[in-house]
């Protein structure tokens, strides 16, 4: 089982936010790091600081729904560090809306890029890796999908169904070498939960056990132990950063 000084990372959506975190995380204990991102230009950004800083990375932008995007990032990551060991499907997005004022585009892209991007990832990732027999795929949902939230339909049931295809999916390759978890944090301080509404914000972080909301760099944290050997009988897991908002 590698040492995270040893994989090769595709992180998803880590232009910004908690992608980011994780993707300097893994860069500094040693990970060589593909930073996708939808803008080239934020995934540009954090590969040349995680250089500066020392490490290994490269920029592969594209859309974590298209097929040929996907297909586009992992053919930079071979060609830059080799195949794929590590996979962190990170790239989503937050929007609000009252059930009755979705919208079905507005429905089918939340879907597309959480539960979509999460599967054609996998999907690329997941052939080398039985190959080898080892891997890791490390699905971020999020607390909303274990208990829903308001304004939040769309968003909630893409993360439930990461959880689920997370599940199912580590039943199916657990014995053969590739072991999925998923992190599912809870309200995080980055721009996607800054662009929700001030009151959602403030009626949140009061009914939270902590009383606050968490740092890019506990999410990090979080996948940093899964990606590593000391998690080693952890597999099909939900772990929850989330400041005592689920209990499990």
């Amino acid at each position: 089982m590698r040492q995270v000084s040893e994989h090769v990372a595709v992180i998803t959506g880590a232009g910004n936010g908690i992608g980011r975190a994780i993707a300097v995380r893994l860069a500094r204990e040693g990970a060589q790091v593909v930073v996708n991102d939808l803008r080239l230009e934020a995934a540009d950004r954090v590969a040349a600081a995680i250089n500066a800083d020392g490490g290994k990375a490269v920029a592969a932008p594209g859309d974590v729904s298209s097929p040929e995007d996907v297909a586009g990032v992992f053919e930079h990551c071979r060609d830059a560090f080799g195949e794929c060991s590590l996979l962190v499907n990170n790239a989503g997005f937050v929007h609000q809306s009252l059930f009755e004022d979705l919208t079905i585009d507005e429905w089918d892209r939340m879907i597309a890029v959480h539960l979509r991007g999460t599967f054609l990832c996998a999907r690329q990732a997941i052939i080398t890796m039985l190959e080898r027999r080892e891997g890791v795929i490390i699905n971020i949902a999020s607390q909303l999908g274990q208990i829903g939230g308001v304004e939040l339909c769309h968003y909630s049931a893409a993360k439930a169904g990461i959880i689920g295809l997370t599940k199912s999916l580590a039943r199916e390759v657990g014995k053969r070498g590739v072991r999925v978890n998923a992190v599912a944090p809870g309200p995080i301080n980055t721009n996607l939960v800054r662009d929700l509404s001030e009151q959602w914000r403030s009626a949140k972080a009061a009914e939270l056990p902590l009383g606050h909301f968490g740092e890019p760099e506990d999410v990090a944290d979080t996948v940093a132990f899964l990606a590593s050997p000391k998690a080693r009988i952890y597999l099909g897991q939900t772990l929850g950063p989330n400041s005592g908002d689920v209990m499990l």
